[in-house]
């Protein structure tokens, strides 16, 4: 049996407090008027919104003739002045709950994509991976109290204690006849409903599928085995489609009036290969403590072979979505890259190095995927990745060009995944690590590539 560490669980409590410390300076420290805004804007320009704002007030008052043209003038400018530093101030106020959403996410995604890989190999009846179900398992767990944060700031949303979801405003849909034609789908109440479908259906099977991999270690036939089989065929088929409508719901509706028939696959392929590593890196910190001494250098070789691949596929539909786009130059499809490019291009464009070229270069020799330092350090790289992908979807919509990596960005993920690790390990610690009576287990025991 695996035993929480002391050393670990003061660790993950400390990443928690001091996560949530931070957490509520963000929150505490985010403008509550104009002026405030203005004030964080300027302690971060680099001086030439400034320079050219002065600019056009000098022209503007020698310019000025005093008559009625010249008031009017003003007196517009002057409006849309207003309205510009109200929707500043709505973005920096909305930059802690982005902060918190994002690496909220983040961190959920993490444990679905193990729960698709983990039903993967049931359906499958894989024989090399068996020896890794208990972490897989372990790491599912993390999906109760993630998804239910989720959840629960998803609600907050419909209650107007934030503005992430732009569409929940009845205000801003009546003056938007494209937000009016899509009322039917995205309105607050039936946008809760889906989610609680998704969660309730995700947590179920994966309750489910855990009670049966335990009680088939106590049975003395297969009985166990076969119905966990069924049940992860068919919870495949609810995945695919579920999977997709949260993409829509929770990341792409920030940004009602954009939309790509590839997101729901992009979003997959991301939480997939951030799983994946999740279970490689896992399983190297139990090795390294003297557990799963049945896993061998070839199952990290395999995962590290999946960390390789599904970050090409991410990549293919990353620039599949990107080159039509581009291609097409849509106006309404083609703002989304163009925000994020001159806004955001230190995080756009270093998220495809370390999403791709990074893996590229690393992985692709195959001694290296056998060397636990080289998988660790891939996978850190990648899981950076991956939050920079969720940052670049959510931010723009939601923050706008004002963006930076401060106090609630790092102390959002710092909880987070002081929560993610005390979750996990707590979790392993309720059963043997190696499951005893799989039909598979003897040989996942000697697979050897």
């Amino acid at each position: 049996m695996y035993t929480f560490s002391n050393r670990l669980k003061i660790a993950s409590f400390i990443l928690m407090a001091v996560g949530a410390l931070g957490i509520g300076i963000g929150f505490i420290s985010a403008p509550s008027t104009v002026e405030e805004a203005k004030a964080i804007v300027a302690s971060h320009s680099d001086g030439h919104g400034d320079a050219h704002g002065a600019a056009e007030a000098s022209h503007h008052t020698t310019d000025a003739h005093g008559d009625t043209h010249g008031v009017a003038e003003a007196h517009g400018e002057g409006h849309h002045d207003a309205a510009h530093d109200e929707h500043q101030l709505h973005q920096l106020q909305n930059k802690p709950w982005s902060a918190l959403y994002v690496a909220a996410f983040f961190f959920f995604m993490i444990a679905l994509g193990v729960l698709a890989f983990y039903a993967i190999q049931r359906a499958a009846q894989a024989g090399w991976s068996p020896l890794l179900f208990r972490v897989m398992e372990g790491i599912t767990a993390y999906i109760v109290p993630g998804g239910v944060i989720v959840f629960v700031i998803l609600v907050l949303s419909a209650m107007h204690f934030n503005h992430l979801f732009v569409w929940m405003d009845a205000d801003v849909v009546a003056h938007d006849a494209l937000l009016q034609g899509k009322k039917g789908y995205l309105n607050p109440t039936f946008f809760l409903i889906r989610a609680a479908i998704f969660l309730a259906g995700w947590i179920f099977y994966r309750e489910y599928s855990r009670k049966l991999s335990i009680a088939q270690d106590n049975s003395d036939d297969n009985s166990n085995f076969k119905k966990n089989f069924r049940a992860a065929a068919g919870f495949l088929v609810f995945y695919l489609v579920s999977e997709s409508m949260m993409s829509w719901d929770w990341i792409m509706s920030v940004d009602p009036h954009w939309f790509s028939t590839l997101f729901g696959w992009y979003v997959f392929a991301s939480m997939f290969v951030s799983g994946i590593t999740v279970i490689a890196m896992v399983t190297i910190y139990l090795k390294s403590k003297g557990h799963l001494e049945d896993v061998n250098n070839s199952h990290i070789h395999d995962l590290a072979k999946f960390m390789f691949g599904i970050s090409i596929f991410w990549t293919y539909l990353w620039f599949a979505q990107f080159m039509l786009i581009w291609y097409a130059d849509i106006p309404e499809e083609v703002t989304y890259y163009v925000t994020r490019i001159n806004d955001y291009r230190l995080p756009f464009f270093g998220m495809i190095v370390m999403n791709f070229l990074f893996p590229l270069l690393i992985l692709m020799n195959s001694d290296f995927k056998r060397m636990n330092w080289f998988v660790i350090m891939a996978g850190t790289v990648i899981l950076s990745g991956h939050y920079l992908d969720i940052f670049n979807m959510i931010m723009p919509a939601t923050v706008g060009d004002k963006w930076f990596i401060g106090i609630p960005e790092i102390s959002s993920v710092l909880f987070f995944a002081g929560l993610f690790i005390f979750w996990v390990f707590r979790a392993l610690t309720k059963q043997p690590l190696q499951p005893t009576r799989n039909p598979f287990i003897g040989e996942s025991k000697h697979f050897h590539y």
